[in-house]
């Protein structure tokens, strides 16, 4: 790995107490909700984030929810807990994506709505999918801000900048990575992940969405959801056309219902 990059992760900030018994209760399963509502009651700001996530128009629900016991009934502890490492992010990091041509608030727009595909779309195929996949689909992308420092800091910021106006897809973009930096952003979160504690089949999930069919057998429908997430939203666009037909050669190729990803879709764009 780069040095530079192994640094950056290796000096990222702990994840915070509150995070830390999020974590522990949504892994355990001997949990439940009430102990997740209780720990999340203690820490209003984290109380806050997550409300204001919960009622973005992109998860469809018509009246408003104005406190956690409702948010978690209607979106799951897996996905509450999406929200909340998601609220870690601004904590932890110094945004600056300047070299992959994105602000930081057009960085978590993605993210809520890759979580927000991720979530209507998983509801309707099993929703235990979610225990991985929300949380994934949340931070999948949190290593192109260590990769984009590296590339300020080394000066090579313009150089990626000229050669990303070329390419439009994912697969791409992570071989435009590896050649400048190294290392690829999905590499980079899997190893914040694990520096994180947080459970190996997350960050096995976010390595392999790439190439789901090298994935470990058990997590493998994780990973082609991921991949087909990460194709239709991304820095590229936002479920443009080429996006969509691109997802669609996926669907077909890992054996997906398409009706069940088109409708989950129609809940994201209205």
């Amino acid at each position: 790995m780069n040095e530079a990059i192994f640094k950056s992760i290796k000096s990222l900030p702990p994840l915070d107490e509150t995070i830390m018994k999020i974590q522990q209760i949504c892994s355990s399963e001997d949990s439940d909700i009430a102990e997740l509502i209780s720990v999340i009651h203690q820490d209003p700001m984290l109380t806050a984030n997550i409300l204001r996530s919960a009622n973005s128009p992109l998860y469809g629900f018509s009246r408003e929810i104005a406190d956690i016991n409702r948010a978690v009934a209607l979106f799951g502890m897996a996905t509450i807990r999406g929200f909340a490492l998601a609220g870690t992010i601004s904590k932890s990091f110094k945004i600056n994506l300047e070299p992959y041509g994105i602000s930081s608030a057009k960085f978590m727009d993605l993210a809520i709505l890759q979580n927000a595909l991720a979530f209507h779309w998983c509801s309707k195929i099993n929703r235990e999918l979610l225990n991985i996949i929300s949380p994934a689909s949340f931070m999948m992308d949190i290593g192109k801000i260590i990769i984009a420092k590296e590339l300020i800091d080394s000066k090579k910021s313009t150089k990626f900048k000229d050669k990303l106006q070329n390419i439009s897809t994912t697969n791409e973009l992570s071989k435009l990575e590896i050649d400048m930096v190294g290392i690829s952003s999905q590499m980079v979160t899997a190893q914040i992940f694990k520096n994180w504690n947080l459970e190996p089949e997350i960050a096995e999930v976010i390595k392999y969405s790439l190439n789901p069919i090298d994935a470990p057998e058990n997590l493998k429908k994780h990973c082609y959801i991921l991949s087909v997430i990460s194709n239709s939203i991304n820095v590229f666009g936002t479920l443009l056309p080429d996006q969509i037909n691109s997802a669609i050669e996926l669907l077909k190729l890992y054996n997906l219902d398409a009706q069940l990803f088109f409708s989950a879709i129609e809940k994201v764009q209205h």
